[in-house]
């Protein structure tokens, strides 16, 4: 399934111009920051639709993730990445996290209008009523802005995650990128967890 601009046409005819599509990665992770990513394209640039290999980020490469992401950037009205620390993952619990993260990325972003984000609606996003939201379910398979914005969150919490693992080469965080592998798993049971871990996901692993 290819993402279209359906929704974002739509939105579009009916006066909205500053639409961001948003979405997170590293929800399902053991370890590292839940990351959310937001960005707004302008209005039929055909330059910017071009990008015909804009997929959900699980569904692509880390070198064609690269690619797209760097394109993506350079083509946006504007983009955003916030995060929620492994600390507050503990604390609050990964939902939160992830909504936390969501509205860091979407207030570094000035004058949006309307939101389409992936599955769910966002609380407490102030400015920006559940009016002003649109939750698509299979959101990063379905519509180009928040694919686009899978793609930017992705990218950016490799990146993290690769830095981290040049600090601590034993749990290998470089090839699966804080997330519940056996090769993980491993380094957990010999190693213990770090505070970058989030305890309530590895606490029957060590």
């Amino acid at each position: 399934m290819r993402p279209t601009l359906r929704f974002e046409k739509h939105l579009w005819k009916i006066g909205f111009s500053q639409i961001a599509g948003v979405d997170e990665v590293g929800r399902g992770a053991f370890a590292g920051p839940v990351v959310a990513a937001a960005v707004v394209f302008p209005r039929m640039r055909r330059k910017v639709y071009s990008l015909h290999d804009v997929r959900d980020s699980k569904l692509l490469s880390a070198k064609k993730r690269e690619l797209l992401a760097l394109q993506l950037k350079m083509r946006s009205l504007q983009w955003s990445v916030g995060s929620a620390s492994p600390s507050e993952i503990n604390n609050y619990g990964i939902v939160k996290a992830t909504f936390t993260a969501m509205r860091r990325a979407l207030k570094k972003l000035k004058h949006v209008e309307y939101v389409l984000i992936d599955a769910f609606y966002i609380p407490y996003l102030r400015g920006l009523s559940r009016k002003r939201q649109l939750a698509i379910v299979k959101g990063d398979a379905r519509c180009f802005s928040i694919a686009a914005a899978s793609i930017l969150a992705k990218v950016h919490r490799d990146r993290l995650m690769v830095e981290l693992g040049n600090q601590f080469p034993q749990y290998h965080l470089d090839r699966h990128k804080g997330y519940g592998t056996s090769l993980h798993r491993q380094a957990l049971k010999k190693f213990g967890a770090q505070s970058f871990h989030r305890k309530i996901f590895i606490s029957k692993y060590i």
